[in-house]
């Protein structure tokens, strides 16, 4: 395949929560879904017209019960990951303020873990390079 082959592109803003322990936590998604029992940072699908950093606060609304704002949401890093049938673009943002007790809204587990430890946990191929940046930060 070319490089200049019509791809679609997906953009999923990702969201890396961090408590006051400096765990970050991650969701594990449940069975049903696309790469049902690996583990991922809450996010999700930046819709048409949608800023990724309002998808963020729409989707942790949603997935897990909790507020936060645009101003408590700093960028991090990103993944660019080609699967079979679309690109992935997903930048990662660190939260360390929000609003409420994260709560699996959506039937997924959650877990609090140290940064070192994420590796530990099967994750889809994008969020794999999202690791080492978070372990240099915290």
């Amino acid at each position: 395949m070319s490089e200049a082959a019509d791809v679609r592109l997906v953009l999923v803003a990702a969201a890396a929560l961090v408590d006051a322990d400096n765990r970050v936590l991650i969701a594990k998604r449940p069975e049903g879904k696309a790469m049902a029992g690996l583990w991922e940072f809450p996010g999700g699908k930046v819709e048409p017209g949608e800023r990724p950093e309002a998808c963020l606060i729409r989707e942790l609304r949603e997935e897990l019960g909790v507020e936060t704002q645009t101003a408590c949401l700093a960028p991090l890093t990103f993944a660019s990951h080609g699967y079979d049938d679309f690109h992935l673009l997903m930048p990662l943002y660190v939260i360390r303020k929000w609003q409420g007790s994260p709560e699996a809204k959506e039937g997924q587990e959650l877990a609090w873990v140290r940064p070192n430890r994420l590796r530990q946990y099967p994750m889809p191929e994008a969020d794999e390079p999202l690791i080492a940046p978070l372990i240099d930060l915290l």
